[in-house]
């Protein structure tokens, strides 16, 4: 764990290292050179869509007002590094706010928060009223006439909200539902009906570094078609779980063994999730010298998302470990289309009783079926059949286990169970509910300790 000074998140700790200077540079800029300039810095979104900042800064229409709305509300397994973001550092993000706003003549700003992320809406809302004591936000910020508020807003605690049109109708009161898009490109159609910028934490806490080096430097620091440094928060059978900031383009080995320090007692790699749950999973044979681009990861049919890496050892029990993941999934459907509010439940049902060795030898089959009334296909990008992704990135468990694992769900049925616990079958088949491994029984045994929280920001 690197250490970090007590009183990061304060305005003079920022202000000390040259902070809001870039803010204060932008009013003296166009919208047209502060646009260009990110387009040339590069900068794909941090959020987990990879869509260039720049790009959608420019797409912007011309309709006025307009908002801002940064998605903090990081609510994905195995996602943590935007909480250290809003923990240590949140000016870095207010000041990134004041940089996109100019840029998109914004004078409202919104800042998303997960609804269980207490002390960071803390720390961010007392980061807004120094900004706001100093005059950096408000009326006439850093002395000129430019108007821009920002309101810290705590979401109810639903992942779907993350998604950003339904974070939009969160934010305006109503259900956090999905919207269509077409029309509803928040870009056009957004927060009450006006053009809208949606952007991630980390995407916006880049941008005074970006002015601050100039785009040619910072799309150098890697070499890579993927510019920039990104964030991964690395969890799960690793020797030094954590946040990491790190160059595109080392490949999943370096990522896992030499910053991850390897697998706990020597154990072997069994597979890992690469962005988050909804990334398709991949396995050492295919992928552990893979580039960690966003390109190189889309040709092997997955995606970097949200930047979550979850590692899993040999010992990992492949159909708990797809339970879990389409558990969550099936949990925060908001129902709204059919083929995930349906789908992903009946997914969820037929797994558990695979791992509790009620299984069929058709399950499988069964499993992939319904994933792909779902997911037409079962290609990566999804072909979709709901209005956002949840539903499709939901099925990511069960291709794995049809295209790596399918010896291992035959094993559970022809065992009657999971062959990794250690009782003895006939034990297996009397298990009680109140017997069963708990869900913390079943994480990483680098999570116990910290309540399920990777240890890097565990309180």
């Amino acid at each position: 764990m690197v250490d970090h000074p007590s009183d990061s998140h304060t305005i003079a700790r920022y202000e000390s290292t040259r902070g809001y200077t870039q803010g204060k540079r932008a009013l003296g800029l166009t919208r047209d050179e502060l646009i260009e300039e990110i387009k040339m810095s590069g900068l794909l979104g941090r959020g987990g869509a990879a869509f260039p900042a720049g790009l959608k800064w420019s797409l912007l229409a011309p309709a006025r007002p307009s908002y801002l709305v940064v998605n903090a509300d990081e609510s994905e397994p195995g996602t943590f590094k935007d909480r250290q973001l809003l923990e240590r550092d949140p000016h870095q993000m207010i000041e990134g706010i004041i940089i996109t706003s100019i840029a998109n003549e914004v004078h409202h700003a919104f800042v998303y928060i997960r609804g269980e992320y207490s002390k960071p809406a803390r720390r961010v809302q007392a980061a807004v009223d120094e900004a706001y004591a100093k005059g950096y936000l408000g009326k006439g910020i850093f002395g000129s006439d430019y108007v821009l508020e920002v309101t810290v807003h705590l979401g109810g605690g639903a992942y779907i909200c993350g998604e950003e049109t339904a974070m939009i109708n969160s934010l305006e009161g109503k259900r956090g539902e999905p919207r269509l898009k077409p029309p509803y490109f928040p870009a056009a159609k957004g927060l009450y009906m006006m053009p809208t910028i949606v952007s991630n934490v980390e995407t916006v806490s880049n941008l005074p570094h970006i002015l601050a080096m100039g785009a040619g430097e910072f799309s150098g620091l890697t070499g890579n078609a993927d510019t920039g440094t990104f964030m991964t928060s690395l969890s799960g059978h690793v020797n030094r779980p954590g946040n990491y900031e790190l160059a595109h383009g080392i490949t999943w080995r370096e990522l896992i063994y030499d910053v991850g320090g390897g697998i706990p007692d020597g154990k072997g790699l069994k597979a890992w999730i690469p962005g988050g749950a909804s990334a398709p999973w991949f396995v050492p044979e295919e992928h552990l010298d893979l580039e960690i681009t966003k390109d190189a990861t889309a040709a092997a049919g997955s995606m970097l998302g949200s930047g979550a890496v979850i590692v899993m050892d040999e010992d990992t029990c492949m159909v708990k470990a797809a339970e879990r993941v389409i558990r969550f999934f099936a949990h925060e459907s908001c129902g709204q289309c059919t083929p995930c509010r349906e789908g992903t439940t009946w997914l969820e049902m037929i797994l558990r009783r695979i791992e509790e060795g009620q299984g069929r030898a058709v399950d499988l089959d069964l499993l992939v079926d319904v994933s792909d009334g779902i997911s037409i296909g079962l290609v990566w990008p999804p072909k979709m059949t709901t209005i956002c992704p949840l539903g499709p990135s939901a099925v990511s468990p069960i291709i794995a286990l049809r295209d790596y694992f399918r010896d291992e769900v035959d094993s559970h049925v022809s065992n009657g169970g999971c062959p990794y616990k250690t009782q003895t079958r006939e034990t297996s088949e009397k298990t009680s509910e109140v017997d069963r491994p708990s869900d913390k029984d079943l994480m990483p045994s680098s999570e116990r300790g910290s309540g399920g929280r990777p240890p890097e920001v565990a309180e």
